[in-house]
């Protein structure tokens, strides 16, 4: 009986040591894939967090570290150090580091539209358009100032002062400059800062809003780039059509679910978890189906162009390769 019992144990232990080896070798060939976001972990990566959490990217055979960005970090940098296998950008900014030499490729583009608005009190001095002449302006730079320059662009006016033209000002990444009175508006995004605004004691009726989207000058925002080199890798390329799946599968879950996927970001830095099931919700209804929209692709680098923001219409800049046979 004793006999018996001692050798079930070890065919027991024999089958533990066998499902850990087998783990342990799936680890092992796990593909390691390394992206860099454009900011701090938020409700506005959450797809990529989602795909991690729930293990989809595991279940491709892929081992993803989701690195945060910050003020301080260029996601364009980080790729051309190899520092990342993949970064989430702006295209403005992606393009304007392909044409300086970083030859990055947009892979697929799972925000379909623009969250990017200005905001100014009703109660001050700007209406409408027209009333932007001789008054401050809130930006962000590090890549995001490029639709900005783009719209002014298109208005005819000139973005260095002066009573004919608007003054700039570098803003900071919240609502202070607009709390503090220091400009007469500020950039924002739908699902970010705009509720800070509403936070911060602004009333949504007390607004002006301006979307880029609904302005017609909605340049792409938070799209999948990667080096073009390594596209080259017929592997690499697998692993990105892996990743795209992945990440996708990610995003519609995290759409189904915004609570959960909120307290996803959460554990891995969110701050706030209201403000990111908040920001879940916004984001939602920017995200499309991961492919890369030609017109609004057009008019990114036709406005970019425009501005002499980049030089010429760049070639190369993007492959459906991907999202075709990741996204069905």
């Amino acid at each position: 009986m004793l006999q018996g019992k001692k050798l079930a144990q070890r065919l027991m232990a024999g089958a533990v040591m066998g499902v850990m080896s087998l783990a342990a070798a799936q680890a092992m060939a796990a593909d390691k894939v390394t992206l860099q976001l454009k900011w701090v972990a938020q409700g506005q990566f959450g797809g990529y967090y989602v795909a991690k959490d729930k293990g989809f990217y595991k279940d491709e055979g892929l081992d993803v570290t989701i690195k945060p960005g910050g003020p301080d970090i260029a996601p364009e940098q980080v790729i051309a150090g190899g520092g990342a296998d993949v970064i989430v950008d702006w295209m403005g900014g992606a393009l304007v580091a392909r044409e300086k030499g970083v030859p990055l490729v947009n892979i697929a583009q799972p925000y379909a539209k623009s969250g990017l608005e200005l905001i100014c009190p009703k109660d001050g001095p700007v209406k409408t358009e027209a009333d932007f002449k001789g008054h401050t302006l809130g930006v962000w730079f590090f890549g995001n100032e490029y639709p900005f320059f783009a719209w002014m662009n298109k208005l005819g006016l000139k973005t260095d002062g002066g009573a004919d033209g608007v003054t700039v000002l570098k803003q900071s990444f919240d609502v202070q400059p607009l709390v503090q009175k220091q400009a007469n508006c500020i950039s924002v995004m739908t699902y970010n800062e705009y509720w800070q605004a509403i936070d911060a004691g602004f009333k949504p009726e007390d607004l002006v809003v301006f979307n880029y989207t609904k302005l017609g000058i909605d340049l792409l925002e938070d799209g999948l780039y990667v080096n073009e080199t390594k596209l080259k890798d017929p592997k690499f390329k697998e692993d990105m059509v892996k990743f795209v799946r992945a990440s996708m599968k990610g995003w519609q879950y995290a759409l189904a679910h915004p609570d959960e996927a909120a307290e996803i970001v959460m554990d891995n830095g969110g701050q706030d978890e209201n403000h990111q099931k908040r920001m879940m919700g916004e984001v939602a209804k920017l995200i499309g189906n991961g492919k890369l929209d030609m017109a609004t692709y057009d008019r990114t680098v036709k406005a970019l162009t425009d501005q002499k923001i980049i030089t010429k219409k760049p070639e190369g800049a993007y492959t459906t390769e991907i999202t075709d046979a990741a996204v069905k």
